[in-house]
């Protein structure tokens, strides 16, 4: 019996608008509809500490510094601090992170090196090295990325009262199809990349975390004749800006004008924290400082944690700058 509450008779709604709430429904299933009802804004607040967590699109980013100036840039007087831990070829399990050891030892190496610079934010950038294992892989990555959400949000033993660390899940740029990619090699690794984007966006909503959409939202930042990547795969630096923007907009930060140009200086200064902090947490010598070889230059070790006051200095001078940005 139809429910006195509906307008229809017989509790049917007309064809014309039943057709409209199916379109609307697959509208707002595609890569890059608007964010659903309920997902977590991505906000950063004033002492927050924030690790950058990923595979090459972050190591690379270490380099071109354009998501952390436009982060910081748009948060002048926050006082943020921030620590790229990104590894090229990395995946969700931590399998480039092994080094000499089985995988599971780089997944715990991963956790006691975030735990260890006590984060207050981690941004966490995975899925592109996973989609190439297709629909097989999907629900393998899916599980593994809840597990990962869930480990960086227990705080170290030292600081167990301390509130859980916030999580942002990054969805993978597309593909693009530049030489070496071809255009249908692009379409198909797209094809497989968008359902591991659509289950980065599910796991955001599960584990209430904030989302940043580059799938769905960066190509739209690129400006007119620019390209996304250097090879279908590495984002350019066009693409790193258009990245950036995307984080200021998923922050309620959104960037205008000439925005590279104005923050140039914060972004010189920004790449050289980076650089120093890189050679604080992987250093070119490790195996003889640290691993099996360390009975022959271990002693040097000690040299390392001289990197820190040398971090510090330089994310001083990036707040400095910040604050005077125009």
């Amino acid at each position: 019996m139809p429910s006195k509450a509906c307008p229809w008779p017989g509790g049917l709604l007309p064809l014309a608008a039943r057709l409209f709430i199916a379109v609307a429904i697959c509208l707002c299933s595609q890569p890059g509809a608007a964010e659903p009802a309920g997902q977590p804004p991505f906000e950063l607040s004033r002492g927050d500490r924030v690790v950058l967590l990923g595979d090459a699109i972050i190591e690379r980013e270490g380099e071109r510094g354009a998501i952390e100036t436009a982060l910081v840039a748009t948060h002048p007087g926050a006082n943020l601090t921030f620590r790229n831990l990104g590894w090229s070829g990395d995946t969700v399990w931590a399998e480039s992170r092994g080094v000499f050891d089985a995988p599971s030892a780089g997944y715990a190496r991963l956790l006691d090196l975030v735990r260890g610079l006590q984060p207050t934010v981690v941004i966490v950038a995975y899925g592109r090295n996973e989609s190439f294992a297709g629909a097989a892989g999907l629900a393998p990555f899916r599980e593994q990325l809840g597990r990962l959400c869930h480990d960086l949000r227990r705080p170290p033993r030292e600081a167990a009262d301390a509130p859980p660390t916030r999580i942002v899940l990054v969805t993978p740029p597309p593909f693009e199809a530049i030489p070496p990619l071809s255009a249908a090699a692009a379409t198909a690794r797209n094809a497989a990349l968008s359902d591991y984007a659509s289950a980065i966006r599910d796991v955001a909503l599960e584990q209430g975390a904030g989302i940043v959409d580059l799938f769905g939202a960066v190509e739209a930042q690129l400006p007119a004749g620019a390209r996304l990547t250097e090879n279908g795969v590495h984002l350019s630096d066009a693409g790193y800006d258009a990245a950036a923007a995307v984080f200021a907009a998923a922050c309620g930060k959104p960037l205008s004008g000439d925005f590279a140009g104005r923050t140039a200086a914060i972004r010189t200064a920004v790449n050289e924290k980076n650089r120093l902090f890189f050679h604080r947490w992987r250093p070119a010598n490790e195996t003889y400082l640290f691993l099996f070889r360390r009975h022959e230059q271990g002693n040097n070790a000690v040299e390392i944690p001289q990197f820190d006051p040398l971090v510090e200095a330089a994310e001083a001078t990036v707040r400095t700058l910040a604050q005077e940005s125009p």
